[in-house]
């Protein structure tokens, strides 16, 4: 005589939902059974609210009670016709894939400035000089610098802010040497700007430790 407790679970069927236990799909699937449709209502409410106290942290959602039912309909692999308080999810909704959100195909030449930065300075280079220009040629450039430095902690310097902002702005915009952007202190604090700077040394002081310490207790193998 075969007795379903000695069956390996690889001889049983894949469970469907397996927070619930293979004996909750058990119950619903004898739930199909039923062909009083009032008892086969009762019993499904019956088994949602055993599923409720399986999982008291679905409780946690507005929606639990919804989402349990929905569940009992998914186990029984959509065939359940009960009474319950909403409506069966379709098996078709369920399934079917979310439409491919799709990738930014922009090219970013220099990815810490992100893909805004070259658009700020081609709607700048559309406006005449004057101090507005420059003002937001000396705002962007400050941005660029808090980019670079989110990017790499240690300390840049602004002449290569300003010969990014060159390239980015397709070589059209040219900022004087002598312009002077935001300190480094100002953007990060000096804490974080000498983190990476202790680190390295920690690094350089490790390497140099390269031979172990003879142990004066060890007998030398050649003796």
């Amino acid at each position: 005589m075969e007795k379903e407790g000695l069956k390996y679970n690889t001889e049983r069927e894949n469970l469907i939902i397996s927070e619930y236990g293979r004996n909750i799909q058990i119950m619903i699937k004898h739930l199909l059974e039923i062909e009083d449709r009032k008892k086969r209502t009762d019993a499904a409410h019956f088994i949602v609210n055993i599923m409720a106290q399986m999982n008291p942290q679905v409780k946690e959602s507005n929606d639990y009670l919804h989402k349990l039912w929905d569940h009992l309909h998914i186990i029984s692999e959509y065939k359940l016709d009960v009474d319950g308080p909403f409506d069966p999810p379709q098996a078709d909704v369920i399934a079917a894939k979310p439409e491919h959100v799709g990738y930014h195909k922009n090219d970013i030449k220099q990815g810490h400035y992100g893909h805004y930065i070259p658009e700020f300075l081609n709607k700048i280079n559309e406006i005449g000089d004057g101090p507005k220009k420059e003002a937001l040629l000396i705002a962007t450039a400050n941005q660029m610098k808090r980019d670079y430095l989110n990017w790499n902690r240690e300390t840049v310097n602004d002449l290569l802010i300003l010969d990014d902002l060159y390239k980015l702005s397709g070589e059209n915009i040219i900022m004087s040497m002598d312009t002077k952007l935001m300190s480094t202190g100002e953007i990060i604090p000096k804490a974080l700007v000498a983190q990476p700077q202790q680190a390295k040394k920690k690094k350089a002081k490790k390497q140099q430790v390269t031979k172990k310490q003879p142990n004066p207790n060890r007998p030398n193998k050649k003796n």
